[in-house]
C-alpha cells in the first residue's frame, strides 16, 4: 500500500521538477519487475478526434475495412431501433428533457465553445510560460553557479603558482638586501682602507718634507760667509750677461 502511494505520488508530480523525479525513483525501488521500471509514456497534450462530440474517430477507422464509410452510422441506427424496438429504452418524458438539454449543452459548447477553450489555453499557456520562466531561471542560476564553480577551480589551481611566484619575490627581496648589505659593508671597509692608505702617504709626505727642509737647512748652515760673497758676485755677473743678451736681440 505504500509503495502505491508513493508511486501515485511520484507520477502526480513528476512534471513539478527534481522532488518528484526523486519521487518517482524511489518509488521505483519498491518493485523488483522490468515492467515497473519501464519509463512511464508522456501524456497527450490534447485529446483525439471525435466525431459528433462524443464518438471516437478510432470506432470509425476500425469499422471501415469491414463496413464501408456507412457503416459506423448503420450500426449505431440498428443498435437503436433494437434497443427501441425491444422496448431496452423506453421513450417518456426523460428522453425529451435529456433531449431539451442536450440541445441546450450542443447550442452552448457551440456557441461559447470556442471562447471558453480559447480562455482555458490562454490560462493554461499562461501556466506554461511561467513553469518555463521558472525553470529558465532555475537552470540559469545552476548555469551561473557551473561556471563560479568552474572558476573557483581555476583559481585553486593558480593559487599554487600565485605562491610559487610569491615565494620567488620574497627570495628576490632577501636576496636583494643581502647583496645591498654586502655592498656597503665592501664600501665601509673600502672606506677605512683608502683612510689607512692615505694616512701612510701623508706621513710619507710629511717625511719627506721635513728631510727636505732639514737638507735644505744642513746645506744653508753650511755654506761660509764667503762663499755666500762669491755665489752672489756670480750670480751678478751672470745677470749681467743675460741682459746683454737680452739687448742684444732686442736690437736685431
Amino acid at each position: 500500500m505504500l509503495s502505491r502511494l508513493v508511486l501515485v505520488s511520484g507520477h502526480t508530480l513528476k512534471n513539478s521538477g527534481s522532488f518528484g523525479a526523486c519521487l518517482v525513483q524511489a518509488s521505483r525501488s519498491f518493485h523488483q519487475s522490468s515492467q515497473s521500471l519501464a519509463p512511464v509514456p508522456p501524456l497527450p497534450e490534447k485529446g483525439g478526434k471525435v466525431r459528433h462530440g462524443i464518438f471516437p474517430e478510432e470506432l470509425f477507422t476500425l469499422l471501415y475495412p469491414k463496413t464501408g464509410v456507412t457503416g459506423p452510422y448503420m450500426l449505431g441506427t440498428g443498435l437503436l431501433l433494437y434497443m427501441l424496438s425491444k422496448e431496452i429504452y423506453v421513450i417518456n418524458h426523460e428522453t425529451f428533457a435529456a433531449a431539451s438539454i442536450g440541445a441546450v449543452v450542443i447550442y452552448g459548447i457551440k456557441k461559447f465553445g470556442p471562447s471558453v477553450a480559447a480562455f482555458a489555453d490562454k490560462i493554461n499557456e499562461d501556466k506554461v510560460a511561467k513553469a518555463q520562466e521558472v525553470k529558465d531561471q532555475a537552470m540559469a542560476s545552476l548555469t551561473q553557479g557551473i561556471e563560479d564553480e568552474k572558476k573557483e577551480q581555476w583559481r585553486v589551481e593558480g593559487r599554487h603558482m600565485l605562491f610559487d611566484a610569491k615565494r620567488n619575490n620574497v627570495a628576490m627581496l632577501l636576496e636583494t638586501n643581502y647583496r645591498e648589505r654586502l655592498h656597503m659593508v665592501t664600501n665601509e671597509v673600502k672606506k677605512r682602507l683608502d683612510y689607512q692608505v692615505e694616512l701612510q702617504n701623508l706621513h710619507r709626505r710629511m717625511e719627506q718634507e721635513h728631510m727636505v727642509n732639514w737638507v735644505e737647512q744642513s746645506v744653508i748652515k753650511s755654506i761660509t760667509p764667503l762663499q755666500e760673497k762669491e755665489s752672489i758676485a756670480k750670480c751678478i755677473a751672470d745677470l749681467k750677461v743675460l741682459a746683454k743678451a737680452t739687448q742684444a736681440r732686442a736690437t736685431v
